[in-house]
């Protein structure tokens, strides 16, 4: 069986007020951004495709009926990144960081929840290949009740057939790991954040 190999830098978390975002933990990618543009040797295709499934893009969980005084926790995908390196008859290696903004409402019973997410590697427009489930811990400042982090996924490494494998054949995807309830919720088109009519 082919294995696909997932890692995660969790010391990158940049947890902060949505008023003040933190950009640190992304000097690694920047970094390896430039090594790539300065090497001889170039991807002989372009990358996976990175992104957020739509219906697992938001969550929102709640203590009891679905109203807003009953909604404890929030979270929303924001930008997807990925860059990635291969050539010759390299694997696929990619990294990949996300932004997220976490909210708090009127039925959260402590300032500290963990949320689960996931990344999948897919065919294009197929069927999924791989699939890692993360927790990601949200602590939110006395007096607010957003906040947003910076996660970062590296590295994952996607065998290729050959050598004329493109990165264009794959697609990494993100979300949150909901239950049934959740994922029919977001199915419906409904939404609640935590300062909803304030």
């Amino acid at each position: 069986m082919t294995r696909f190999i997932f890692s995660r830098f969790t010391s990158a978390l940049a947890i902060c007020a949505v008023t003040a975002v933190s950009v640190s933990g992304c000097q690694t990618l920047k970094d390896r951004a430039v090594k790539i543009e300065q090497s001889s040797e170039t991807n002989p295709g372009p990358c996976p495709r990175a992104f957020s499934l739509y219906d697992a893009a938001r969550i929102v969980e709640f203590n009891g009926a679905e109203r807003f005084a009953n909604v404890a926790y929030s979270g929303e995908m924001g930008k997807v990144t990925s860059i990635c390196r291969y050539v010759g008859t390299d694997p696929i290696k990619a990294n990949l960081t996300f932004d997220a903004n976490f909210g708090i409402g009127p039925a959260a019973q402590s300032r500290t929840h963990t949320y689960r997410y996931f990344v999948a590697v897919t065919r294009k427009n197929i069927d999924v290949i791989n699939k890692q489930y993360y927790p990601i811990t949200v602590s939110f400042p006395p007096g607010s009740d957003r906040v947003t982090v910076r996660e970062t996924v590296g590295e994952i490494v996607i065998p290729r057939a050959n050598e004329t494998t493109s990165g264009e054949n794959f697609e990494i995807v993100i979300g949150f790991d909901l239950t049934p309830e959740q994922a029919t919720f977001n199915a419906d088109g409904k939404r609640f954040r935590p300062n909803a009519g304030q």
